[in-house]
C-alpha cells in the first residue's frame, strides 16, 4: 500500500515537545488517536506492523505520550506528571489534529494506562471525539490489582512454581499499590509467563515487551533507550496515582462506545470492565470479546480486531 501522508514529527504539547507518528493512504479521511499503555509503554510499532490498513479508511495518528518514548528527555524526571496532565496533553492534541486535518472531531483508541486517560477526556470533552474505543479497559486500580494479583497466585499454585508463589506472597498489593518496585515486577512477570497479559504467551515481561521493540524501524537504538528509560520512571513514580483512579465512578458518557477486550485478560480483568460496561450510559455502546486474547487484542488477534474498529468505526465517522 502507498500512503499520501506517512511521517513523524514533534509538536509542542502543553509546553513540552511530543512526537507523533501519522499514516493514512489519502487526505481527508476521519482521524484516529491511539493512545498508548503504560504510562510509558508505546506502541506505534504494533499499531503500523498489524494495523496499516486501517489507513485505507483513517488518518492513524500514534502518539508518545509526555516523557514515553521518542517523546522522553531527562527533564521528566524533575517532577511527577499526574494523571490530569495527561488528559489535557489528549484534550490538546485532539484539537490540534482536528484543526490540523480539517475535521470537527476525532475517534479516540485507549489502551490499558490509555484507556484511564482515554475515558477522562472523553468525559470531560464529547465534543472532541465521535467515537470512543477501549482495549485492555482499566476500570478501578484496586480491584484490578486485587484480581490480577489473585490470578497470578492461584496460577503458581496450579503449576507448582513454587520461586514465584514465594516472591508473589511477599509482596501482595495494597489498594492496588505494592510493596515496591520489585513486587509489583514479580507480578507482571507472572502475569506475562501464565498468559494473563498475553493469552498462551510464555515470555516474562522484559523479553515480551523488548523483541518487538528490537524488530521495528519505528524505533532506533536510541529511542529503546529512551523508551525504556520513559517506562520504568513513569511506571515507578505514577504508580500509585494510576491506580488510584475510579473510573467506576463514571456512569455516562457522551460519545459511542466500542469495548474490543481479551477473554483472559487478567491485567485489566475483563470480569470487572465488563461489569463497568454494562452499567455504563451511552449513545450507543458495543462489546467484543476477542477469544484467544488476553491484554492486547489488537496484537493478538489483529485482523479481527482491525475489521471490528473499521466496521464499527464507520458507523459514526463523519466526513467533510
Amino acid at each position: 500500500m502507498t500512503y499520501e501522508i506517512d511521517r513523524e514529527e514533534f509538536v509542542e504539547v502543553n509546553g513540552d515537545r511530543q512526537n507523533i507518528r501519522i499514516r493514512a493512504a489519502k487526505k481527508d479521511l476521519p482521524v484516529l488517536l491511539f493512545v498508548h499503555g503504560g504510562p510509558g509503554v508505546c506502541d506505534r510499532h504494533n499499531v503500523m506492523r498489524y494495523h496499516s490498513d486501517l489507513a485505507e479508511k483513517f488518518t492513524l495518528v500514534c502518539w508518545d505520550q509526555r516523557g514515553s518514548g521518542k517523546s522522553f528527555t531527562p527533564a521528566v524526571k524533575e517532577r511527577v506528571p499526574s494523571v490530569g496532565e495527561y488528559v489535557e496533553d489528549i484534550l490538546f492534541l485532539a484539537e490540534y489534529l482536528a484543526g490540523r486535518f480539517g475535521v470537527r472531531r476525532i475517534a479516540l483508541v485507549g489502551h490499558s494506562w490509555g484507556s484511564i486517560i482515554g475515558v477522562l477526556a472523553v468525559a470531560k470533552r464529547p465534543d472532541l471525539f465521535f467515537a470512543y474505543v477501549g482495549e485492555g479497559q482499566f476500570v478501578d486500580g484496586d480491584r484490578n490489582e486485587a484480581e490480577s494479583y489473585r490470578f497470578c497466585l492461584e496460577e503458581a499454585e496450579k503449576r507448582g512454581d513454587k520461586k514465584a508463589l514465594a516472591a508473589l506472597k511477599k509482596g501482595a498489593p495494597v489498594d492496588g499499590v505494592y510493596p515496591d518496585n520489585k513486587s509489583m515486577m514479580v507480578q507482571r512477570d507472572c502475569l506475562s509467563r501464565y498468559g494473563g497479559a498475553i493469552y498462551g504467551g510464555k515470555q516474562g515481561l522484559v523479553k515480551g515487551l523488548l523483541m518487538p521493540l528490537l524488530r521495528t524501524k519505528e524505533y532506533t537504538l536510541g529511542d529503546i533507550v529512551k523508551y525504556a528509560k520513559g517506562a520504568t520512571y513513569l511506571s515507578d513514580v505514577m504508580w500509585s496515582d494510576v491506580v488510584g483512579q475510579r473510573l467506576g465512578r463514571i456512569k455516562r458518557l457522551e460519545v459511542p462506545v466500542i469495548i474490543t477486550q481479551g477473554r483472559h485478560d487478567f491485567n485489566t480483568p475483563s470480569a470487572i470492565a465488563k461489569e463497568w460496561f454494562d452499567a455504563l450510559d451511552a449513545p450507543s455502546k458495543v462489546w467484543v470479546w476477542f477469544e484467544n486474547s488476553a491484554h492486547s487484542p489488537d496484537v493478538e488477534e489483529p485482523e479481527k480486531w482491525s475489521a471490528v474498529l473499521a466496521e464499527e468505526l464507520s458507523k459514526h465517522t463523519e466526513r467533510k
